[in-house]
């Protein structure tokens, strides 16, 4: 039942506490792996930091229209 959904995630905070907890606490307080001072921390660490394919330069803005066939 609710357990086991907890199951997953119980196992992954076991077996790589930090960077679980890293994660968590970035999704918290909805950091930007992308922006400073995360970023450059993160790779000076040696993490590669990419950009989520989700993320704008600016240009889409508002709703958009889309056609399906």
């Amino acid at each position: 039942m609710f357990l086991d959904e907890l199951t997953p995630i119980a196992k992954e905070l076991m077996q790589q506490p930090v960077a679980f907890m890293g994660g968590f606490f970035s999704g918290v307080f909805r950091l930007n792996v992308a922006e400073e001072p995360l970023k450059s921390w993160l790779e000076q660490q040696g993490a590669t930091v990419t950009t989520a394919p989700y993320e704008t330069n600016g240009s889409n803005k508002g709703p958009q229209s889309i056609a399906i066939d």
